[in-house]
């Protein structure tokens, strides 16, 4: 069976309606751009690159205002002092593995600097999951090039989801895992505006993993597919980005960030140890030009027109995650590991038995 979307498949996660692509990218302004490199010599790499790029680009001279919740710290994101002490996002955010959090950021500074002449604020926010079971991690195979190769591939439109860009060699509930996306339209008291998320999915045991409240990973076990693991590893990680076009302030984006944990709670994710969960909201409704000479005008939701958003950030996540899983195939990598499909067709299966139609 191909892989495709989760509601390609016919299930549906929450009542709030999506944007027309589903993804993250309906968010006005916000592109996705991915470097995806796969090869088996001279090293066995699995590897990428992932890139969301606010404003089009000009996020380096117009700031947005951000948020950031990590609900278990094992891992690493740069640039989050700086954001958590401004409020502020002056980069595009970019995804990857363990072992290349510091040239990815250099790369993103290199960036700015050939295309930009430097100019603007960039001090990047880099953040990752570790793919070192499908990919060589002493390859160390990327290079600024890919990170520029990422920033030229960003656009709007659809995005490409499973074994793609920093996805490309993560494992999601011992199944194969990747990236993921999804969004919602929010209608508030305050006015109609789009969430949209991102996710990089390489966390949870198979046990675990529920869909829409559905025990999938107990029906679908690692005697009907099996585990990627030779035995059992330490739980690893989940990074996911939130946008919005609302006019929101840093306060209000974090309480975003932290909504997050509700999606994945509802995947099966208890945050384990060895789990780096880290969440980044950004709200693009205001401007904050990085010349301002002058106070500057802003807006602000009322925090009690907020509920409508923090019902769309828990579904968004969620079929983020779910995104990842179907879109993900098969990947065979370093040293012969596997990681197996969730496959499409027992998904349904299941969930007709839980939840037959009329």
């Amino acid at each position: 069976m191909a892989r495709m979307r989760l509601r390609d498949l016919g299930i549906t996660i929450g009542t709030l309606p999506t944007g027309p692509h589903n993804a993250i990218t309906d968010v006005p302004g916000v592109w996705v751009g991915h470097s995806t490199v796969i090869h088996d010599e001279p090293q066995v790499v699995r590897t990428g690159i992932t890139v969301i790029v606010p404003r089009e680009e000009a996020i380096r001279e117009d700031f947005a205002f951000a948020g950031f919740h990590s609900f278990n710290g094992c891992g690493e994101i740069t640039g989050v002092p700086w954001l958590e002490e401004s409020g502020m996002l002056s980069s595009p955010i970019a995804l990857t593995n363990t072992n290349h959090v510091g040239l990815v950021r250099d790369g993103l500074s290199q960036y700015a600097r050939v295309k930009y002449q430097g100019r603007g604020f960039w001090l990047s926010v880099v953040a990752e999951t570790w793919d070192g079971w499908l990919n060589d991690p002493g390859a160390y195979h990327l290079t600024h090039q890919h990170v520029f190769e990422a920033m030229a591939a960003a656009r709007s439109g659809p995005v490409a989801e499973g074994n793609v860009g920093g996805g490309t060699g993560m494992i999601c509930h011992d199944f194969k895992g990747g990236i993921g996306t999804a969004s919602r339209l929010v209608d508030s008291e305050s006015g109609q505006y789009t969430v949209g998320v991102l996710v990089q999915t390489n966390y949870g045991e198979r046990r675990q993993l529920r869909v829409d409240g559905v025990p999938v990973g107990r029906e679908i076990g690692p005697e009907r597919v099996p585990s990627p693991w030779q035995q059992p590893p330490l739980s690893s990680s989940i990074i996911v980005v939130i946008a919005t076009d609302a006019p929101l302030l840093p306060m209000q984006c974090r309480r975003l960030a932290q909504r997050a944990t509700v999606g994945l709670a509802r995947c099966g994710s208890v945050g384990q140890n060895t789990s780096g969960d880290f969440f980044v909201a950004f709200a693009t409704g205001n401007h904050i030009p990085v010349s301002a000479g002058e106070p500057v005008a802003l807006k602000m939701i009322p925090n009690h027109h907020l509920n409508p958003f923090f019902e769309a950030v828990p579904e968004a996540v969620e079929e983020s995650i779910l995104n990842a899983l179907t879109a993900a195939d098969t990947m065979t990598g370093f040293q012969g590991h596997v990681a197996y499909a969730l496959p499409l067709d027992e998904l349904q299966q299941v969930m007709a038995r839980y939840r037959p139609r009329p």
